[in-house]
């Protein structure tokens, strides 16, 4: 085959592959990371933009929250106590089942969606949730309400070297979180629980035993 003619194949095979990958209209299928600082900006200049908060109703409530966030927790508290890998404390449950259900009672499939978490960890899980519902205009706040433990970094040997550092050395702080996320930034949060922002499945009244 002479070099004209292999061109002109490739050339061929080139567009038919083109019209098998992603459009730009999928792009919006991947999960897009935002800081909060990028996130409340867009709460202030982007039309249909809404701010939910995935933590449990007691992170919302005795932590604090962005004003006007909007709290559908992801997962839930127990009562059962535990250890695990070193740590001890109260386990999560399993994954709200109602979650994307409820959702979509309150939001458009187009609506801009801010998912805030405590650090990032949460809210990774729940934009894919939401992509893979038909949402696809969500936005994972990657540095959450209280930000990761410090120090950290996301190259795994840079963090545990300067993370073993920051442990001998008794660096203030070490292992808290607040050294980055929405509370960092000097976002306006508040603890006041304004009822329409509540989980609305907590809004209905229970009913009376006859």
């Amino acid at each position: 085959m002479s070099q004209k003619a292999l061109s002109s194949v490739l050339v061929v095979l080139l567009a038919f592959l083109l019209t098998l990958s992603p459009t730009g209209d999928s792009s919006a299928e991947e999960p897009k990371k935002i800081l909060s600082i990028e996130a409340y900006d867009m709460l202030n200049t982007v039309p249909d933009t809404y701010l939910i908060d995935v933590r449990t109703r007691a992170e919302y409530q005795f932590v604090g929250h962005p004003i006007n966030a909007h709290l559908f927790p992801y997962l839930f508290m127990t009562n059962k106590f535990q250890k695990k890998n070193g740590k001890a404390g109260y386990k999560f449950s399993e994954i709200n089942k109602d979650f994307v259900k409820e959702i979509s009672k309150v939001f458009k499939k187009t609506d801009n969606l801010l998912i805030l978490s405590r650090d990032g960890t949460r809210s990774a899980f729940v934009v894919k949730a939401l992509l893979k519902a038909g949402f696809k205009k969500t936005y994972d706040i990657e540095d959450g309400f209280e930000g990761p433990q410090f120090p950290t970094f996301k190259d795994s040997n840079k963090n545990k070297f300067y993370r073993q550092l920051a442990k001998r050395n008794q660096v203030h702080g070490f292992n808290k979180r607040r050294h980055y996320g929405w509370q960092w930034w000097g976002l306006p949060w508040t603890y006041d629980m304004a009822p329409k922002f509540i989980y609305p499945p907590d809004q209905k009244p229970s009913k009376k035993k006859k």
